[in-house]
């Protein structure tokens, strides 16, 4: 299974927040990560735009596939977010924005992403967002106790 088939399991699997604002991811690759969100009713804001909210959890979702990927050993590591910020440049009233997350930083314990959002049909720049993700050990398995 590819990475991008293995995301599409996760988020076609059971109810998530990607889910309900209708986000995709649409390509995974050694630099990067895209997705897209619809903007609509799922995702505006009362006054009919883009809700900053809907950015952030698309900005989040991009930084936090693109870590999890990155890492060297998923069986023993995840990748939580640890800080997000985002600035709000222009107004999107409808169509589909998309987001690509870059590197910033890889390390051992931290990696920092930088997710630019677009308007997917005009090109233009409608937010800016910076993730940091904690990579934290998974639970070493218990062993079970003998029936």
């Amino acid at each position: 299974m590819t990475s991008l088939e293995q995301v599409h399991s996760w988020t076609t699997s059971r109810p998530t927040l990607s889910n309900a604002l209708g986000i995709e991811i649409t390509a995974i690759t050694d630099e990067y990560v895209e997705g897209r969100m619809p903007v609509d009713g799922r995702t505006h804001q009362p006054m009919g735009l883009l809700h900053g909210g809907a950015s952030v959890a698309l900005a989040e979702t991009l930084g936090s596939v693109a870590a999890y990927f990155r890492l060297p050993d998923r069986t023993k590591q995840t990748a939580v977010g640890l800080e997000i910020n985002a600035n709000h440049l222009k107004g999107v009233r409808d169509g589909w924005v998309k987001g690509r997350a870059m590197p910033v930083h890889i390390g051992r314990s931290t990696q920092v992403w930088e997710i630019r959002i677009t308007h997917e049909e005009s090109g233009a720049l409608v937010c800016i967002s910076r993730i940091t993700m904690a990579v934290v050990d998974l639970p070493a398995a218990k062993p079970q106790p003998a029936p």
